[in-house]
C-alpha cells in the first residue's frame, strides 16, 4: 500500500519535473530564503495554529529538502531511498489513522513555505487533502506602491476579520467589495458559523469553476467567485442546487473570460458605417417589427434624466411608427428591476434599455438567462460581455459650456454643480474647466456636489460670490425653473446663457437602424472578448449645445466654430499640455488623451477648486450608482 502509492506519487513528480524543465520553469520547490526581502525590510507575526490550504503550499523555508520534491510537491527521489521508505510509512499511517501532527510553516504574500513537515505535505497533497494544520509565522513586508503589495495588505485586513486565507484576488479593492457583497460592514468580524457557510459556498463554486476551467484563465477563482455573487447574490448562490450552480457557471463563462482581459471595454465612438453585403440588403439581419422596453428609475415628471430618455422613446415611436412599438416601466427600484425586465421579456420585448447604471447587474443577469433578447444599459466603461452599454460624450458639450462661462463671468469665478462622482462626470467637470481657461486664463471653477450629505449647494455658491453657474443639464416641464445649463445669478434671479442637450432620440434611432439593417452584428469581433460600449458624441448628433438669445453674437460664433472642430474630429478638448491639481498630466503639446483615459479620469484640472467626494461623504440614495460606477470605488 505505502510503496505502491510512493511509486504513483514518484511518477507524478517526475512528470511535473520534466514538463517544467522543458518549459524553462523551476522544476523543484520554491525556497522562501531565496525570495524573502532583505533583513530589516520585513517583520514576523505569529499566527498560531492555522488550517493551511494545500494548494497554497508552494515551497520550503530553507534549501535543505527542496530538491527532494518536484514543484507540485510530489517526490522525485528513487524508490530505493530512505526518503521513499519514510514517505511510504507516512502514507500507510494516513490511510489507517490520518496525519494529525501540525506542520510548521511560514506565510509570505499568502503563500506557504514549510519549515518542518515536507513529507507530510507531500502525502496530504497526494491524497487530495484540502488543507493541513500548521503552526504559521507570517512574513510582513514593508508597504510599497506595487499592486501585489497593496492587495496583500488588503488581504491582511480581511484576514483579521475572517481568519479566511484561501481566497485571493488579482485586483485592488476586491476584499473590501467581498465584505460588502456578503452583507458585512467594512470592519465587521465574521462569526464561526459565517466562516463555515462561506467556505461551503466558495468551495462549491470553486469545484464547478475549476472543472470547467480548461482554458486556465489568468484570473483567480476568487475573482470569478466575486463576479458571480455580485451578479446573482451571495445568499442566492448558497441556496442553488449543484445543477443550478453548474448551469449558471457555464452560462457566465464569458463574464469570467472578460475578467482575463486587460483592456476589457471596446468604446464605439460613432455609429457603425460598415457596408453590408448585397445579400444583407435583400434579406436584412434582425427583426422587422421590434418591441422596445425602457426601464426608468424615476418618472419623467420627477426626473430630468428620465424625462430626457422619455423624449428619446417618443422620438423612436415617431420615427418608426410602423416598425417599432415601445413600452416603459417607471419608478423601478433595485428590488423590483429584475421582475420588470422579466415582465418586459414575457410581454414580447426583444430590445430592453435600462436607463441607469445601478440596473447593470440585473441587466446582465437577464441577458445571460435570455440570450435572444438584446439588453443595453445606460452606463460607461461597464465590463460585461452579455450586454452592451451606452452613454454620450457630454464632455464635448461641457467644454463649450465652459468657454461660454469663461467669456461671460464677471469676476473670474465660476461654479459647477455636479451630481455623482462617477465615470464620465469627472471628464465633464474638467472639460468645463479647460473650456473656461481657454477663454479666460484666470477663471477658477468652484466644484459643488449635490450627492454630498449635509451640504446646501446654493448657499455654498453664494458664499463664494460666484455669478456664473453651470447647473443641472435640463429640467422637467413641471418645474418651470430657470436654474439649468449655464446661467447668471443676479439677486436670486437666473438668466440663462446656454444649455447642453442629451438627444437620446438620435441615439435610439441610430441604434435601432443598426439592428434593422444588420450592422449591429458588425460591432462584434468574434476574436475579441471585450465588452461593447457605445460612446457617441456631437459627431453622431446625440450631444449638442443650445445657446440663448442672451448670449452675444460673437460668443455664439465662437461656440459654432469650436463645435464644428469637435464634430469633424480636428479638435479634442483634452489635447495639448494638461495640468491637474497635483501637477502635469500630459506634457506633449501634440498629443491628446485617449478615449479610455477620458472615461476613466480620476483627477481634477488645476483651476478646479474642490475635490472628488469619498464614499462616506455621500447621501445614502447616491450610493447604488456610485457603488456601480464610482471613481473611488473602481480605484479601490
Amino acid at each position: 500500500m505505502g510503496y505502491s502509492d510512493y511509486t504513483k506519487a514518484y511518477k507524478l513528480g517526475k512528470k511535473d519535473y520534466q514538463y517544467r524543465m522543458l518549459h524553462g520553469l523551476l522544476p523543484t520547490l520554491e525556497v522562501l530564503d531565496d525570495i524573502i526581502p532583505t533583513k530589516g525590510t520585513f517583520s514576523e507575526v505569529p499566527l498560531g495554529l492555522v488550517q493551511i490550504p494545500t494548494e497554497q503550499i508552494v515551497g520550503t523555508k530553507t534549501n535543505g529538502r527542496s530538491n527532494a520534491f518536484a514543484a507540485n510537491f510530489m517526490p522525485i527521489l528513487r524508490e530505493t531511498s530512505e526518503f521513499a521508505s519514510k514517505w511510504a510509512k507516512l502514507s500507510t499511517s494516513h490511510e489507517n489513522e490520518g496525519i494529525r501532527e501540525p506542520i510548521k510553516a511560514y506565510e509570505y504574500m499568502n503563500k506557504f513555505y514549510v519549515l518542518e513537515g515536507n513529507k507530510r505535505v507531500s502525502v496530504m497533497k497526494y491524497y487530495g487533502a484540502v488543507s493541513v494544520p500548521g503552526t504559521v509565522i507570517r512574513i510582513v513586508p514593508k508597504r510599497t506602491d506595487e499592486k501585489e503589495n497593496k492587495i496583500y495588505f488588503e488581504f491582511m485586513d480581511f484576514y483579521e476579520l475572517t481568519n479566511i486565507n484561501y481566497i485571493w484576488f488579482s485586483e485592488e479593492g476586491s476584499f473590501k467589495k467581498l465584505q460588502e457583497v456578503v452583507g458585512k460592514g467594512p470592519d465587521e468580524v465574521w462569526s464561526q458559523d459565517e466562516r463555515l457557510e462561506f467556505s461551503s459556498v466558495y468551495r462549491r463554486f470553486m469545484a464547478e469553476y475549476t472543472a470547467r476551467d480548461k482554458e486556465k484563465l489568468s484570473v483567480t477563482v476568487g475573482d470569478a467567485f466575486l463576479a458571480f455573487i455580485t451578479l446573482y447574490g451571495y445568499e442566492e448562490t448558497g441556496q442553488m442546487t449543484t445543477k443550478e450552480l453548474k448551469e449558471l457557471v457555464a452560462k457566465s463563462w464569458e463574464e469570467f473570460s472578460l475578467l482575463d482581459e486587460d483592456e476589457d471595454v471596446d468604446l464605439k465612438m460613432d455609429p457603425n458605417k460598415e457596408k453590408k453585403p448585397l445579400i444583407n440588403l435583400l434579406l436584412p439581419f434582425g427583426i422587422s417589427n421590434l418591441k422596445v422596453a425602457f426601464i426608468y428609475e424615476k418618472t419623467p415628471g420627477s426626473s430630468a434624466w428620465t424625462y430626457a430618455h422619455e423624449l428619446g422613446r417618443l422620438h423612436l415611436e415617431q420615427t418608426f411608427p410602423d416598425e417599432v412599438s415601445t413600452v416603459y416601466y417607471e419608478n423601478v427600484t433595485l428590488d423590483n428591476v429584475e421582475e420588470c425586465i422579466e415582465g418586459a421579456i414575457k410581454d414580447g420585448c426583444n430590445i430592453i434599455f435600462t436607463t441607469t447604471p445601478s440596473f447593470v447587474q440585473a441587466s446582465v443577469k437577464a441577458a445571460i438567462a435570455n440570450p435572444d433578447v438584446r439588453i443595453l444599459n445606460c452606463s460607461v466603461n461597464t465590463s460585461h460581455r452579455y450586454i452592451r452599454t451606452y452613454y454620450a460624450r457630454m464632455h464635448e458639450a461641457k467644454f463649450l459650456m465652459g468657454a461660454i462661462a469663461g467669456a461671460m463671468a464677471g469676476n473670474d469665478r465660476l461654479a459647477y454643480i455636479a451630481d455623482y462622482p462617477i465615470y464620465g462626470s469627472i471628464a465633464n467637470i474638467n472639460a468645463f474647466a479647460l473650456g473656461a481657461k481657454m477663454i479666460n486664463p484666470r477663471a477658477e471653477v468652484y466644484l459643488e456636489w449635490t450627492a454630498k450629505k449635509d451640504v446646501d449647494v446654493m448657499e455654498s455658491i453664494l458664499e463664494k460670490h460666484v455669478d456664473c453657474i453651470s447647473g443641472k443639464d435640463m429640467v422637467i416641464p413641471e418645474e418651470a425653473s430657470r436654474f439649468f445649463g449655464i446661467y447668471h445669478l443676479d439677486r436670486g434671479v437666473a438668466r440663462n446663457l446656454a444649455m447642453p442637450l442629451w438627444h437620446w432620440g438620435k441615439f435610439y434611432e441610430q441604434l435601432i437602424r443598426t439592428i434593422m439593417d444588420g450592422t449591429w452584428k458588425y460591432d462584434d469581433d468574434p476574436s475579441s472578448k471585450k465588452a461593447i460600449n457605445y460612446w457617441w458624441g456631437m459627431s453622431a448628433g446625440v450631444i449638442d449645445v443650445v445657446c440663448s438669445q442672451n448670449l452675444p453674437i460673437g460668443t455664439k460664433r465662437l461656440v459654432e466654430l469650436l463645435k464644428d472642430r469637435i464634430v469633424t474630429g480636428t479638435f479634442n478638448p483634452f489635447s495639448g499640455v494638461l495640468y491637474s491639481q497635483e501637477g502635469v498630466v500630459q506634457d506633449d503639446p501634440a498629443t491628446s488623451l485617449t478615449p479610455e483615459e477620458i472615461v476613466t479620469m480620476d483627477w481634477l484640472a488645476e483651476n478646479v477648486i474642490g475635490s472628488i467626494p469619498r464614499e462616506e461623504e455621500l447621501k445614502e440614495q447616491s450610493k447604488p450608482v456610485v457603488l456601480q460606477q464610482g471613481i473611488e470605488n473602481k480605484k479601490g
